[in-house]
């Protein structure tokens, strides 16, 4: 099963953002969806696919935050 995360756009260059997820950083396309630096998106297979609103996407890091601890 695939699960799209969310994150935040803190660099973008070009197609490309680097994205906080949970404290680590990685890359993804942004040519599907029109984003900012400071926005929050959702992330699936490398590509962001959403702008998230904040508060959304923070209540679903804590889901995430809560399945790393149970697990």
């Amino acid at each position: 099963m695939c699960v799209a995360v969310p994150g935040k756009v803190i660099q973008i260059k070009g197609d490309y953002a680097k994205i906080n997820i949970m404290d680590n950083i990685t890359e993804a396309n942004i040519r599907l969806v029109d984003t900012k630096v400071g926005d929050y998106v959702l992330i699936h297979a490398g590509c962001v696919i959403e702008v998230l609103m904040e508060d959304t996407a923070k209540e679903i890091l804590t889901i995430f935050s809560q399945f790393q601890e149970e697990g």
